[in-house]
C-alpha cells in the first residue's frame, strides 16, 4: 500500500474494514477490534489517527510492534496473524495493522477455557464501523462452518416450513418470534434457522447489540 491509498482510506473514515486508534488503548480493547477484523471480512487497525481522520501519528514504532504482537498472541483464542507496517505521512509515523479474515474462526478473548464456551464467550465480529459481540447462532455458524462435515444433504420439515410462511408476512425472522410461531423450542428453533443458513436458504445478519436475525435469500 502507497501513500496516496493509505491517505484515501484514512479520508474514508471508520467502516467495516478500517478502524482508527490515536494510540494503544488496552489489551483487550485492541484485541476486540482484531478479533472483529478476523472473524469478519478483514480489515486495517490504523495507530496515530483520530476517529475523526485527523492525523497525529505515535511516538515509538517498537512499542505499538511489541503491544500488537503480545496481544494477538496473549490475548486472542486461536492466535491471530497480521502483518504490521510503519508508513509517514506528513513527518508523522502511522502503524497499520493488517489482519486477513481467519480461516481458524472463531476467535474470542483469551479466557484461559479449553474449549469454547458459546455462552460466555467473547467472541466479536463487525458490523459497519463498530466491533460487537456476536449472537450465538452467529458463533455456531462459524464452528459448523469449519468442521469437516458441511451441510450437504437437508430434510425441508415443518419447521422449516413454518420459517417460509412466516416470511410470507414478515421481511425477517429470529428464533424468538420462530419459537412463538411454530410453537417450538427457542433451541431447536435456533437450529433450524442456523441449518437453512448452511443450506443457503437464508441470511444471517446481525443488529448493532449482536442480536442476529433471518432473513431469505
Amino acid at each position: 500500500m502507497n501513500i496516496e491509498e493509505l491517505l484515501k482510506i484514512i479520508s474514508g473514515g471508520e467502516n467495516l474494514t478500517v478502524e482508527f486508534k490515536q494510540q494503544f488503548t488496552g489489551y483487550e480493547k485492541i484485541a476486540k477490534e482484531m478479533i472483529a477484523f478476523a472473524n469478519t471480512s478483514g480489515g486495517l487497525l490504523i495507530f496515530g489517527v483520530r476517529d475523526n481522520r485527523k492525523i497525529l501519528g505515535i511516538e515509538s514504532e517498537k512499542e505499538i510492534a511489541e503491544l500488537v504482537k503480545e496481544t494477538a498472541e496473549q490475548y486472542c483464542n486461536p492466535p491471530l496473524e497480521y502483518e504490521i507496517s510503519f508508513p509517514e505521512i506528513k513527518k508523522k509515523m502511522l502503524a497499520v495493522v493488517s489482519v486477513k479474515p481467519s480461516s481458524n474462526k472463531p476467535h474470542r478473548i483469551e479466557d484461559y477455557k479449553e474449549k469454547l464456551d458459546i455462552n460466555t464467550a467473547a467472541v466479536y465480529i463487525r458490523i459497519n464501523d463498530k466491533s460487537v459481540l456476536a449472537g450465538k447462532e452467529m458463533i455456531k455458524l462459524m464452528l459448523l462452518r469449519g468442521d469437516d462435515n458441511p451441510l450437504k444433504k437437508y430434510e425441508f420439515g415443518k419447521n422449516e416450513k413454518a420459517v417460509f410462511r412466516y416470511l410470507e408476512n414478515n421481511e425477517t425472522i429470529d428464533a424468538k418470534a420462530l419459537s412463538k410461531f411454530a410453537n417450538i423450542s427457542m433451541r431447536r428453533a435456533s437450529r433450524t434457522l442456523i441449518n437453512l443458513v448452511r443450506a443457503n436458504l437464508l441470511m444471517i445478519h446481525t443488529k448493532d447489540n449482536g442480536e442476529n436475525y433471518f432473513s431469505e435469500r
